[in-house]
């Protein structure tokens, strides 16, 4: 089995999800994640404090974000190896989707039109 293969047993990462890992491309604490995901969706995902700490147990212990600091109970997280290349994949992924599903609106608009 390959390395990227082995990537593939994360995927598909769930909105949130890609969102977290997004906001973790840089360090920063639950809070300023909050805050990122929030704007970056232009508040289309609103992340809560229980679902944000849940994904950062599971993120961490599969190692694809790693605690960077803690002060304060404040604790910072970034970004490993392996979730930048897990992240990767999924904005790919989501890419593509982004191109077939726009090649759909043009056709679907074009069958309306047509219809009309």
């Amino acid at each position: 089995m390959s390395d990227k293969d082995d990537l593939r047993k994360y995927l598909p990462l769930s909105e949130s999800t890609t969102y977290i890992l997004l906001a973790l491309a840089e360090p920063r604490h639950g809070y300023a994640v909050m805050q990122w995901v929030a704007q970056a969706s232009q508040d289309t995902v609103e992340v809560g404090p229980g679902t944000l700490y849940g994904a950062f147990q599971n993120l961490e212990k599969e190692r694809l974000i790693q605690k960077v600091s803690e002060a304060d109970r404040r604790k910072t997280y970034a970004l490993t190896a392996k979730g930048r290349a897990v992240l990767q994949i999924q904005v790919r992924r989501l890419q593509i989707l982004e191109q077939v599903g726009a090649a759909w609106a043009r056709s679907a608009s074009g069958s309306r039109a047509a219809g009309m």
